[in-house]
This record gives structure tokens, sequence and C-alpha cells, in this order.
């Protein structure tokens, strides 16, 4: 059976691999497309689809935008995405912004902890990336002042640390409205990762749903025991088509693996066929190509 990834990071935001090489591990690992879908970020695209063409395997632009409803962060994936979407790059823009000022303080504090680093020295290491905690992280371990990107999370960086900031986010309707206006779909990302009880988690569909959601990521690498049947049935109760893929980002996550997750993670080609069958016939979307 032909599989799928459609949900991948890469250099241009805090994966390990640039869009060409995720395309050549994608291929080597007989998968028949990946979507990219960096973290606020559209600027790998334009290569990964380059190097699908040149690697002959197909490629979906897409784009991972943070939000935050009642308090909790929420990602919302677009994919098939118009990377030139004024509206789209300009919300991009605040974000990268607002990023770079969230790192400034981040490191102001690791440097109050008495580790050795600079905003400049962590973007000589990542000229292309849009800059976030794995890149820290990653620059600590580098420069041998901690023993792994977990550790630095758990005491330093991680959500509720002591040198932890927190960063500007849209609603996730916002980002509904955003991928819309960019001739995308738009997915609910990982919903088993939201620390919200089902009643939240029914009230912000209904406004997602309202808003023009499209579909969720029910098959992922870190659903445990029934959620994907869970999400699969939420699907069906709110007319959502069905989406899925590994979060694949390279060593800053070793454990997950292109195409397979943490081991066991399948999802079929027909996911990616009736996405777009359900692109031209419910949205009119003629530049989805068989």
């Amino acid at each position: 059976m032909k599989k799928v990834d459609l949900h991948t990071h890469s250099t241009a935001s805090d994966g390990t691999l640039t869009p060409t090489e995720l395309v050549i591990a994608a291929k080597k690992a007989g998968l028949y497309a990946i979507a990219l879908t960096d973290h606020d970020s559209v600027s790998g695209v334009d290569e990964l689809m380059e190097a699908g063409i040149k690697h002959n395997l197909r490629t979906v632009a897409g784009v991972e935008l943070s939000t935050e409803y009642e308090d909790t962060e929420i990602h919302v994936v677009g994919l098939f995405i118009d990377t030139e979407n004024a509206a789209l790059l300009r919300q991009l823009r605040e974000f990268r912004l607002s990023r770079d000022n969230r790192n400034q303080k981040m490191i102001g504090l690791l440097r109050e902890e008495g580790f050795q680093i600079t905003a400049e020295e962590v973007l000589a290491r990542n000229p292309d990336a849009v800059i976030a905690r794995p890149h820290i992280a990653r620059f600590l371990v580098d420069t041998h002042q901690a023993k792994d990107i977990q550790e630095v999370f758990d005491k330093y960086i991680g959500e509720g640390c002591r040198c932890y900031v927190e960063r500007y986010k849209i609603t996730p309707m916002r980002a509904v409205e955003l991928i819309h206006a960019a001739g995308g779909a738009a997915i609910l990302a990982h919903p088993c990762l939201y620390k919200i009880s089902d009643d939240v988690l029914n009230r912000m569909l209904k406004e997602m749903k309202t808003a023009g959601l499209d579909g969720i990521e029910a098959i992922y690498s870190r659903n445990q025991g029934s959620d994907e049947e869970k999400y699969r049935a939420i699907a069906k109760k709110y007319g959502l088509i069905l989406s899925g893929g590994s979060d694949f980002h390279g060593e800053n996550k070793p454990d997950i693996q292109l195409g397979t997750g943490t081991g066991d993670l399948v999802v079929p080609k027909k996911i990616l066929l009736d996405m777009k069958m359900y692109m031209r016939s419910f949205r009119g979307w003629e530049q989805v190509s068989s």
C-alpha cells in the first residue's frame, strides 16, 4: 500500500533536513507524497516543489500556524496553500517579528542562568531557519553546555520553566480564515496532544467548523490506544475530511521517523486522494491537480 506523510518539518522552521533532503528521504522511504508544514513559515516550499519534480515525488505546499484557544496552544495545518498570498505572508511576518523578540528574551534569561549564548550565534548556525526553541536548545547541546535537547526543555525553556517566554498567537478560527484566503484546506493538527477536556475540544471544533474548518489530523504519530478511532468519529460528526502525518522533525524529534512516526504510523494514499476530491468537489478549488 502506498503511503503519504502530510505533516513534516524542514530547516525552514525547526526540522534538521533541508526541503531537498526531506524529498530524498521520502523517496527512499517509498512514500507516494509528502507535505511540508513548517511552523509559521513557507520559505522552504519552493525548494520542496523543485526537489519533488527532480526526484519524481508528489509534494504539497503547506504551513502549520500557531494559535491559542482558552489558554491552550493549538496548531492548524494548511495544505495546498498559495505561498504568495498577501494576507498569509503578512501574518507570517508578524509571527517572525514576535518570535525574534521572544528568542531575545529567552536567550537573555538563559544568560542570567550562566549559559554562554547570543542570538547572533544561534542564527549563524541556522542562517535560513525561523529560529525557535529547538535551535536554542541544540546550540547549548552542540556547545557542550547541556546534555541533550530534552534536558534544556525540561529545565529551562519548556512551558512553565524559568526561561520560558510566551509567544504571540492568533485564534484557530483566524488561522482557518488565513488558510482559506491562501486557497488551502484547514486541518486541526494532532488533537491528541492538547490537554483539554472533550467539552472544550467540541466547543472549539464547533467554532472552527463555523469558520470553515475542513479536516482533522486523525492519523498521527503520538496517538495512543483508541485515539485514532475517536478522531475519526469526530471527523464524521462534524463533516470533516481526514488527514495524517508523522510530524517529522529529523534529529530534533529522533523517535519520529518520516512516514512511519514512532514505528506503526500508516497514512494511506487514499487520504490524500480523498482530500483532493473534497477540495475540487466541495470547495471548487481547481488549482488542486490530480
